[in-house]
């Protein structure tokens, strides 16, 4: 029987094989390499079982992508094995910007960060889960961010136009810029890598 300490970390270097194939600016690139690193150093595992939020009904639809690559179909995969530990929650600040169903049209997990599958403070690695035709609210944060989307869905940097990075699109976050994403007519599936403290 697979342990669950087994299961998180198949699912962790399916991530950073993911990541690594699709990431394609060169911050992200160098972003990723650095998780990896850290990622090495092991950290305190979080007992207990996870919970899921109503949102979560559409799992199974943002899952059920079509692609060509392997390291995705892997990805979901070993997501769909760690999913029923994490605890899924909502966003608990917005500025406006949200759309009318964003709080019971989302929810986030972290898998590795504070209160993750993994307790750590240098990196987090998390998903993000949207209802259709719900928009997330503009915010921004210190780490850089690294995003791989795996479904069909819209993002935006400051004022920039939005543009849809596709299923296995990689996109990089600089620290403090303000960030948005929404999905269209299907739930949108994304995972999001911070480097919280950088290496020495």
């Amino acid at each position: 029987m697979t342990s669950r300490s087994e299961v998180l970390q198949l699912f962790i270097d399916a991530a950073l094989a993911a990541f690594e194939q699709f990431a394609q600016a060169s911050e992200s690139r160098r972003s990723i390499r650095q998780i990896s690193s850290a990622l090495e150093v092991p950290a305190t595992e979080r007992p207990g079982s996870g919970s899921r939020l109503p949102v979560c009904f559409h799992l199974e639809a943002a899952l059920a992508i079509e692609t060509e690559h392997e390291s995705l179909r892997r990805l979901v995969d070993r997501f769909k094995a760690i999913e029923p530990l994490l605890e899924w929650r909502r966003r608990s600040n917005y500025d406006g910007s949200e759309s009318e169903n964003f709080f019971e049209g989302h929810a986030n997990a972290m898998i590795i960060g504070p209160g993750g599958l993994e307790e750590r403070r240098d990196v987090w690695l998390g998903v993000t889960l949207m209802a259709p035709n719900v928009r997330y609210p503009n915010h921004d944060h210190a780490p850089e961010e690294v995003y791989l989307v795996l479904s069909d869905g819209e993002f935006r940097q400051g004022e920039a136009a939005w543009f849809s990075p596709g299923i296995g699109g990689s996109f990089y976050n600089p620290p403090g810029v303000k960030h948005a994403m929404r999905s269209l007519e299907r739930p949108l599936l994304a995972f999001w890598a911070l480097l919280s403290a950088k290496p020495a």
